[in-house]
């Protein structure tokens, strides 16, 4: 079982690394200093016993510019953060290394979970997602009594 998770984890990293990498192919198509790039926002699966857990970072994104689905086995969350200057009228700016925009992030979660009873959380600037798990009901052994007669 811990070789499976450990592959698991390997594979989230894996797919972080590639998602990270097309990021950067896109934000170099912008020009330098664009303050409304598209951004990918950082993120975390660990698993319990009985929960899988997705955290991931969205400071300065409220939850009503979050849409949360969930689609086969792969969670997806879109979202907009908004740059704070959105309201006022502001002079020259000086730096902006700050990203903003709408962002999409797909996570492939490989794990037997009930996306049904899924809760989603998002405080100070963390999205925490917690999925109850469920028996592996494919690929996994299943024992089947054997009865006398």
């Amino acid at each position: 079982m811990l070789r499976a998770e450990g592959s698991m984890l390997e594979i989230a990293r894996i797919q972080s690394e590639i998602n990270r990498l097309f990021d950067n192919l896109l934000e170099l198509g912008g020009s330098p200093g664009e303050a409304s790039r598209a951004w990918m926002p950082n993120s975390d699966i660990s698993e319990g016993p009985e929960e899988l857990v997705v955290c991931v970072e969205l400071p300065g994104v409220s939850a009503s510019d979050l849409v949360l689905a969930v689609n086969g086995g792969n969670i997806i969350i879109r979202g907009e953060k908004r740059p704070p200057w959105e309201e006022q009228k502001v002079g020259r700016r000086h730096l902006l290394e700050r990203a903003y925009g709408g962002f999409e992030r797909v996570i492939s979660l490989n794990a037997p979970i009930n996306t049904h009873r899924a809760t989603a959380t998002l405080r100070d600037g963390l999205l925490r997602i917690v999925f109850p798990k469920v028996d592996n009901r494919r690929g996994g052994e299943v024992r089947i009594p054997v009865m006398e007669s």
